[in-house]
């Protein structure tokens, strides 16, 4: 049987047992281990690979990191902290405060290449989203599709940066020619999602005259994140210079964490002060004690699945024998470089690992006699239908801990952002024919 069967068989068999109410992270341990057996690797070797993909390091420190983010979560969404940033949002954004809201605070999480980012601005959403006659599949949408309207282009995002050396281009040429999906993107989130729920919206309940200050002192953990992109991954390469990059860059993100733990510490410290001399009896939050709940669990449960699952479909060594036997098909090369990308993100889950696997192969085919592929042409379709292979995968961090936050369905969540995607898709091919009838 060819490995893209095997593949998708193994996928569409993980979808079921999620929709029969299997805990996702058992569905997803259960379908790797299945495709290295179907793959003909022994069931002791499988067990050897289950074993080390547990304890690989950016296993346990993306767990460490999830469980920062849901307490850094937790402080966003006190009710006082949320009520100004909401505020805040609608005053920056005048008479669009509703929508500005909704679309531009998981988009500034989206600033920040961290993985399941996403859990930061999904409290976020659902405080903007009060109010609303929506569903939880419709804010599941909205919280992921505006989570990622940047990393088409912005260049601190590893998929961005493999891209631009893969192709050998030059990086600014590379932003010009990519930031058109954001733009589309946020089009298509207004359109599509924002839009049509606004109408009957009541107006968001919070102070107008509330303090940016304090609203500023909220987002300031997560701004304490972002300064850590630019500041420690020299430190960690001096200090860890043996260490994985993927290793370096979540030791980056998790050292941006801790401190912005400590502003949380010092911002509550003084709140729960002021409260006291004003003859306020406030009860003083335990720190991290919201991980416990059953909630943060499934998440950090599934999360392990994800990345288990991930680590057992590379061993099986499937995915590089689907893309050769696709090229091996004799489908035309613009179609191959669509398909490629679009497969491996689906897969993957992760724009560096659609980029990493399909875009060696897609440069490849750009050497072939008679091609007529151009650089420009080819890297906006490739990622462009990477990317959203990547946005519809089940395994891709975002989408599972939004899904897992929200209490939403699978299903639901496709239907709200499928004319998002197929926005992007049409710009892709438009895109595509534009730059190769130009020789770019």
């Amino acid at each position: 049987m060819p490995a893209i069967a095997k593949i998708l068989i193994v996928f569409a068999g993980m979808l079921v047992m999620a929709r029969v109410k299997v805990p996702l992270g058992l569905a997803l341990v259960g379908g790797g281990v299945l495709l290295n057996l179907w793959a003909g690797v022994p069931m002791g070797v499988t067990l050897g690979h289950l074993w080390e993909a547990l304890q690989a390091v950016d296993l346990w420190l993306l767990l460490i990191i999830t469980v920062f983010i849901i307490e850094l979560g937790r402080h966003i969404t006190r009710p006082g902290n949320a009520d100004e940033l909401m505020s805040a949002a609608q005053r920056w954004g005048g008479r669009h405060g509703r929508a500005a809201s909704l679309m531009a605070l998981p988009a500034v999480v989206g600033l920040v290449p961290m993985p399941a980012g996403a859990l930061f601005s999904a409290p976020l959403v659902a405080k903007a989203g009060e109010g609303m006659d929506t569903t939880p599949e419709w804010r599941s949408a909205v919280n992921y599709w505006h989570r990622h309207v940047w990393e088409y282009w912005w260049p601190l995002y590893p998929g961005v940066i493999v891209a631009v050396s893969l192709f050998e281009m030059d990086t600014r040429l590379f932003m010009a020619v990519q930031f058109p999906y954001t733009l589309v993107a946020l089009g298509a989130g207004y359109l599509f999602l924002v839009r049509p729920h606004l109408r009957d919206a009541a107006p968001i309940v919070s102070k107008a005259s509330g303090s940016s200050l304090r609203a500023l002192m909220t987002i300031l953990p997560l701004m304490t994140v972002v300064g850590s992109l630019f500041v420690f991954p020299p430190l960690l390469r001096v200090v860890l210079p043996a260490a994985d990059a993927q290793v370096q860059k979540l030791g980056c993100v998790l050292l941006g964490l801790i401190l912005g733990m400590v502003v949380i510490s010092v911002d509550e410290g003084v709140q729960h002060r002021r409260a006291a001399a004003a003859g306020q009896v406030v009860e003083r939050v335990r720190l991290f004690a919201s991980v416990l709940q059953p909630k943060s669990l499934g998440i950090l449960f599934a999360l392990t699945g994800v990345l288990i699952f991930k680590s057992l479909l590379m061993s099986s060594e499937l995915l590089p024998s689907a893309s050769r036997e696709l090229i091996a098909s004799g489908i035309p090369l613009a179609v191959a470089v669509a398909t490629l990308p679009f497969l491996a993100g689906l897969v993957t889950g992760i724009a560096v690992g659609f980029v990493a696997i399909s875009f060696p192969l897609v440069v490849g085919l750009m050497a072939v006699d008679g091609a007529g592929l151009t650089p420009l042409a080819t890297v906006v379709l490739a990622y462009g239908f990477g990317y959203m292979g990547m946005m519809l995968s089940p395994v891709h961090l975002c989408f599972l801990v939004t899904r897992e936050y929200f209490d939403a369905r699978m299903a639901g969540i496709y239907r709200a952002i499928a004319p998002c995607i197929a926005s992007v898709a049409i710009y892709s091919l438009l895109a595509h024919v534009l730059l190769s009838t130009l020789g770019w």
